[in-house]
């Protein structure tokens, strides 16, 4: 049987580089068989998306040749039919979106292949309810959050039944629930005998694939099952990857406690093999999870409605009241939808209460002279989506577009070589840089590097994470906690749970507009009912150390990070020694 896609020694340079720099891809020969299940991995910038493009010939290479079922992505006159049985679901879904009506954007694909108007009724009807969308279905996609978006454009891909479907980082902008969603729906897929592609940083999703490529630097540099990807710890390192949470948290605790020896790797068989604790130790339970009393943003009875008195009216806030604590990190968390960003874009004010109020360190927004410049220089916000905010064609001159309007020229080059620096961005690899040739992690942190370089005391960070590889995510929360203790202020939303333990002291937990609880951060993950209710999930630490505490082993609610809980099983274990 023939594949269903095949690369012959495919080389890509992006248009405008020279034969002197390294191409985007790199001699890569492969096959993909109908039917598989394929995981693409590698770092940001490593080639995935290119590779992706090449799928379903959106780029075209510069050396060698993809068919896709035997026909050549270089002739023109196939390429209707190519794209029909490859769909793509896009990084950022907003760059597919042709429609001003969801439903009609789900339409798109299929009226243009001339399907029947009936049938394409039942496609799209099929497909709004297959990704949870059909109630959104008459609204406009650019009031939607980042994640319901890329629920329409998955939504728009499977209408038009194609025989394989590629997802590139399509969980990125989704909450823990809709990300599990969509990954069913691939299984679902792929049961069906339609080819999955997908393209990830989370390697708990790349491990239930069939099949994993790996890409390094442009090149190929492992094609084989994942789990044998995951034992070569080496090939990991060098490649920016790391083996899945919930191995890497049992590897630690079945060598932290000689009871926990016998723990199977799988997590959900390891919670059920905890033995009963034995021991007479008794840590210390009395920390305290309160909140800080003094408060850095105070926010009463806020509402905010889009486009209210019209038929799109769309609720985004309902009645919100909370205060974040100064000296204290804040989270926000909540599903696709729930208000976080709408709340995060009204705390350096660009959105006004329309009624309720909002005040951030000394800036009152009822105040009628309140000087807006000074308050985003006071707060800096980085956006879900910053490619979307680019003003400049390259990367240095867009880092030093705002501090170049607050504080001039002088400096300016040290500015923005030190915040370059601080998110790993070389200088002088990256200032010439076209920002349009930027993976979208290395998007991430152009936006990051932009708002440090203004010096703001308050860092404001919507969904910081997303889009990281392994490494990148490990040294931003390195960088983010430096930041905490020389002084800087910080508030961060994120669907990525382990942001929010590692990062945060308090949480604010959000639902359908509203703010459901603030508190510790601990405290509220430890209450499942509550996460489960806002279509959140416990981090693997939390549901771990909680299964822990249900066999009397004495572990601290305050327990939500992988360090905390290895060095509680390891006093335990010293105690056990001196019985």
């Amino acid at each position: 049987m023939e594949p269903l896609i095949r690369f012959e020694h495919v080389t890509y340079r992006h248009p405008g580089t020279s034969e002197t720099t390294q191409p985007a891809l790199n001699d890569i020969s492969l096959s993909i068989e109908k039917g598989e299940w394929v995981a693409i991995l590698g770092a940001n910038g490593s080639g995935k998306t290119t590779f992706a493009r090449h799928c379903n010939a959106l780029l075209l290479p510069t050396i060698g040749k993809v068919f896709v079922k035997s026909k050549d992505t270089r002739q023109s006159s196939l390429l209707p039919e190519i794209r029909s049985q490859v769909g793509m679901v896009f990084q950022n879904p907003e760059d597919q979106i042709v429609a001003t009506i969801i439903e009609e954007d789900t339409a798109f694909g299929p009226e243009n292949l001339g399907v029947a108007s009936s049938e394409i009724r039942e496609r799209v009807t099929a497909a709004l309810n297959t990704v949870g969308m059909t109630k959104h279905k008459h609204r406009p996609p650019h009031l939607l959050s980042a994640g319901q978006m890329q629920r329409v454009a998955l939504a728009g891909v499977l209408a038009m039944l194609p025989e394989c479907v590629i997802f590139d980082e399509s969980t990125a902008m989704l909450d823990p629930r809709g990300r599990q969603d969509v990954l069913e729906e691939m299984r679902q897929l792929h049961e069906e005998g339609i080819t999955v592609i997908f393209i990830t940083h989370f390697m708990e999703e790349a491990a239930r694939a069939d099949r994993a490529l790996v890409i390094h630097q442009g090149s190929l540099e492992f094609d084989g099952k994942p789990g044998n990807l995951f034992n070569d710890l080496a090939l990991l390192k060098k490649c920016g990857l790391e083996q899945p949470l919930t191995l890497q948290l049992l590897n630690e605790v079945r060598v932290s406690h000689p009871l926990l020896s016998i723990l199977s790797p799988n997590f959900e068989l390891a919670l059920k093999e905890i033995p009963q604790f034995t021991g007479v130790f008794s840590p210390d339970q009395t920390e305290c999870l309160s909140l800080h009393d003094e408060p850095l943003v105070a926010i009463e009875n806020l509402n905010h409605t889009y486009l209210p008195g019209t038929p799109l009216e769309n609720v985004a806030l309902r009645d919100v009241s909370l205060q974040v604590s100064a000296g204290k990190a804040h989270g926000f968390a909540g599903g696709t939808g729930s208000g976080k960003s709408t709340l995060l874009q009204h705390m350096n004010g660009l959105y006004r209460p329309q009624s309720g109020s909002v005040k951030v360190g000394p800036f009152s927004f009822s105040d009628q002279n309140l000087d807006v410049k000074a308050l985003r220089r006071f707060a800096g916000l980085v956006f879900q989506n910053p490619e979307i905010y680019f003003f400049e064609q390259y990367v240095g001159d867009e880092i030093a577009y705002g501090p170049k309007l607050l504080y001039g020229r002088s400096g300016l080059r040290e500015r923005v070589r030190n915040a370059m620096s601080v998110v790993g961005l070389d200088f002088e690899k990256f200032k010439d840089r076209v920002t349009f040739t930027l993976s979208g992690g290395e998007k991430r942190k152009v936006a990051l590097a932009a708002t440090l370089a203004i010096q703001p005391e308050l860092l404001i960070l919507d969904e910081p994470t997303a889009g990281l590889d392994p490494a990148s995510r490990k040294n931003l929360h390195t960088t983010l906690k430096g930041f905490q203790n020389n002084g800087i202020e910080m508030i961060l939303s994120s669907h990525s749970m382990g942001d929010i333990t590692e990062l945060t002291q308090n949480m604010t937990i959000m639902s359908e507009g509203r703010a459901l609880r603030t508190g510790n951060t601990a405290a509220l993950f430890n209450d499942a009912e509550l996460i489960a209710s806002a279509s959140l999930g416990q981090p693997s630490v939390v549901r771990f150390a909680s299964a822990l505490r249900t066999k009397g082993w004495p572990i601290p609610i305050s327990t939500v990070a992988t360090n905390q809980l290895i060095s509680v099983l390891k006093k335990l274990a010293g105690e056990r020694l001196h019985e």
